[in-house]
């Protein structure tokens, strides 16, 4: 039952039915706007550089993976730094790295052409976007009523996905052709700014403005703490691994998929870019569902068989629905939607994951911000590991396999007095 204070105003009240915790409210609009700004540059920032013969695309890839790995870092310390400095903090903090080192990127980097500044420019924002993200998460997984924990995620991440994969780059088709590529990458620093302050400005729930640890606790044994409950808890390093698994073939998918639906399957590049659309637009519908389910059905249940065994069913309709009966594109954007949809299953492995560890939630939100951003550079590893080996038939079921390993994962992650 909503408390009384949320059902008095008639828009907290809306703002409660919907799932989304009246207090968090305009860090969820913050997020959305900051992702969209994050996401202008994911459809066309590589093809751009290689067109302006700033880098070429062994280059590009280098800029990108070193992008991967400063990602990766800054999604672990964001909870153990939410712990030590509170969410509040971590996600201003983020919001200024983003900012100083777009602004570098853009004069240093790409107005001049300069290879070695862009790389580093872009190095260092990286660290900038997980830590106003997965700030706000930790946030969230604090302050949020646990009955509607599963709920809240979801919409965390209709914010973060609706923005980075699917609205942002819609902002760039419109942008690109009317004010040109470089200056939509300005736009993109506006939207970031924007977004930022909205959250930061806008967010007065009191749990997220201060630190998570105990009192009195030292910085050292708090970042420790953020590495030490994969032993400690082991059940928390079991749900890093699944969340690994969850969007690493996701992130493997956009480095050798396109080549494989335009000129193996004969797609036209803008059918590739409207199935890939249509795979994210599913996602962020059922990144809310799947909220909404898992708190009826069970986190460990929806992410198991939701996630894990349906999202293993759907990477090999992905491959083999093209060209099942013929060339089929209604048949690709079917296995697309269907993709997406089941890969939004794993949404309550974020309200699980804390509820593992009730007494270090900050420590085990870095654990799966970590799983989050490792997936970035193990989905592209795979396929350059093996593709050469078993084409893209054998990635395929690769990642499936990986799919129904996280299932059978998911389902040790027992809470404490939970039957498996």
């Amino acid at each position: 039952m909503p408390p009384a204070e949320e059902t008095s105003n008639p828009f907290r009240a809306f703002i409660s039915r919907i799932g989304i915790f009246p207090p968090l409210f305009w860090g969820y609009v913050g997020l959305l706007l900051f992702m969209i700004g994050d996401g202008i540059e994911a459809g066309y920032l590589s093809k751009y550089l290689v067109d302006r013969a700033i880098a070429g695309e062994k280059s590009v890839a280098l800029v990108f993976t070193v992008y991967g790995v400063t990602v990766a870092i800054s999604a672990w310390l964001s909870g153990a730094l939410s712990d030590l400095w509170g969410p509040r903090q971590v996600m201003g903090i983020g919001l200024l790295i983003w900012v100083v080192f777009e602004v570098g990127f853009l004069l240093l980097g790409v107005a001049p052409g300069n290879y070695t500044l862009l790389l580093i420019m872009y190095a260092l924002r990286g660290f900038g976007y997980p830590l106003f993200a997965y700030g706000f998460l930790v946030w969230i997984s604090a302050a949020a009523p646990r009955q509607r924990l599963g709920t809240a995620v979801g919409w965390f991440w209709f914010s973060l996905t609706g923005g980075l994969l699917t609205l942002g780059p819609l902002v760039a088709s419109y942008a690109i052709p009317v004010i040109g590529p470089y200056q939509t990458l300005w736009c993109s620093l506006g939207l970031v700014a924007a977004g930022g302050l909205v959250a930061l400005l806008g967010l007065q729930e009191p749990i997220g403005k201060q630190r998570l640890a105990p009192a009195g606790e030292h910085p050292l044994r708090t970042v420790f703490s953020s590495v030490s409950i994969a032993w400690r808890q082991p059940k928390t390093a079991i749900g890093c691994v699944v969340r690994i698994i969850n969007t690493a073939p996701q992130n493997g998918f956009i480095v050798f998929l396109p080549i494989y639906f335009t000129e193996t399957i004969g797609f036209e590049l803008e059918q590739w870019l409207r199935l890939l659309s249509f795979m994210f637009l599913s996602n962020i519908v059922w990144n809310l569902l799947f909220g909404f389910i898992g708190d009826r059905l069970g986190w460990r249940r929806t992410v198991a068989y939701c996630g894990g065994v349906g999202s293993a069913v759907t990477t090999l309709l992905l491959y083999y629905a093209p060209h099942s009966f013929g060339v089929s594109y209604p048949l690709a954007v079917a296995a697309a939607v269907l993709y997406g949809a089941t890969l939004a299953g794993y949404v309550p492995l974020s309200a699980l994951m804390p509820s593992l560890a009730p007494d270090n939630k900050g420590a085990a939100m870095s654990l799966l911000n970590l799983g989050a951003g490792a997936s970035n550079w193990v989905g592209p590893a795979i396929v350059a590991l093996f593709l050469p080996l078993v084409g893209v038939a054998g990635v395929m079921w690769i990642y499936a396999v990986l799919y129904l390993l996280s299932a059978g994962l998911t389902l040790l992650l027992t809470l404490p007095g939970e039957k498996a």
